[in-house]
């Protein structure tokens, strides 16, 4: 069995591998207070990975080497994500009597029930989530499984930048572990509490939406900021990455904003309110009390805006640092910049203290 969860472990280094970038995040803990001690974001060539699944390992792991330098982080080991449409969960029953290598013998014998794969091309974890409501003697187990070559790839990449991977988790999850420190920052809390985790990255768009700050939806759809950049390019005629700068630090044309910025921001507004109008569609509910907008696309001027008012929902931009003391190496206002697009390299860099 490999640990898509991961055992009790010493500190580990959150990396997030997106489409588009690397971002490593290392934090520390003092009684209940977090720090952030070392941070770090380096772009990915174009297509070194694609939707989510790393297509060339080599610039993939010559990346990890550069932002791993970059952040001057002294730690080797590291806990990096499967994203959500590449593993399989399931929720399953069993005698509570049992211990935990009885459970990894029966799991191992009857998983082909629940996995649609060959046994031997999947890695499988699970997790006991306590007692189970409809049968006391029984209890709840979360069965977690993933294609070997996703979870491979990223041990690969890691090793190229010589580091090593102690825990593959899932995004879903980080993404969950780093709403707990969001929670906080909302005016209403409580167990009852209905929020939209809306993740734009630069291709992929993913909405989360957490109920008792417990997933209970997720779905990814094909849209992100690489679209605004590709405009900028188009009618600029400026290369990616010129675009990507002007995306970023400004002096783009005067029409910039009402010929091409706006129009982005309503075809977001759009995307969400479609997810979610996808969740109410597959769900009980039919309303969210909070739309909390991550990713790096979240920051854009006057997005927020427009999303409450189309959604009629209160929103905020993710920032899971909000509380967090700041180390010396750190860069503090650029990580104020990177905050919502580096909630997952957060909620990973969290699993150093579980």
């Amino acid at each position: 069995m490999f640990g898509l969860f991961g055992k009790k472990s010493s500190a580990v280094l959150g990396v997030d591998v997106s489409s588009s970038s690397v971002k490593l995040l290392e934090l520390s803990k003092q009684g209940g207070r977090y720090k952030v001690e070392s941070y770090a974001v380096e772009p990915l060539p174009a297509n070194a990975v694609v939707e989510k699944n790393i297509t060339d390992v080599e610039a993939v792991g010559e990346v990890l080497k550069r932002v791993a330098s970059k952040s001057r982080t002294s730690l080797k080991q590291v806990a990096v994500a499967v994203s959500g449409s590449a593993v399989i969960t399931k929720l399953i029953q069993m005698d509570g009597g049992l211990n935990e290598f009885e459970m990894e013998d029966q799991i191992a014998l009857e998983a082909d029930q629940y996995i649609p794969y060959p046994l031997d091309e999947v890695a499988i974890d699970f997790e006991v989530q306590g007692p189970s409501e409809s049968n006391p003697d029984q209890v709840d187990v979360l069965l977690a499984a993933c294609r070997k070559e996703n979870v491979d790839i990223r041990e690969d990449a890691l090793e190229i930048a010589g580091l090593t991977t102690k825990i593959v988790d899932v995004e879903a999850y980080a993404l969950e572990r780093a709403y707990a420190l969001i929670e906080p920052q909302l005016e209403s809390q409580g167990e009852e509490l209905v929020v939209a985790i809306v993740d734009i990255g630069a291709t992929m768009t993913t909405l989360s939406v957490l109920a008792g700050g417990t997933t209970v939806y997720t779905r990814e759809q094909i849209f992100g900021g690489k679209q605004l950049t590709e405009e900028i390019q188009r009618r600029y005629g400026l290369s990616l990455e010129e675009a990507g700068l002007a995306k970023k630090q400004g002096g783009l044309p005067d029409d910039y904003e009402s010929e091409v910025l706006t129009p982005f921001r309503e075809a977001v507004v759009q995307q969400v309110a479609r997810a979610l109008q996808f969740f109410f569609g597959a769900s009980q509910y039919n309303a969210v009390d909070y739309v909390v907008l991550a990713g790096g696309t979240a920051s854009i001027q006057g997005l927020i805006e427009m999303v409450e008012e189309k959604t009629g929902t209160p929103a905020l931009v993710a920032n899971p640092f909000a509380d967090m003391a700041v180390g010396s190496r750190v860069n503090a206002s650029a990580l104020s910049n990177d905050a919502p697009s580096l909630m997952i390299a957060c909620g990973l860099a969290m699993r150093s203290f579980d």
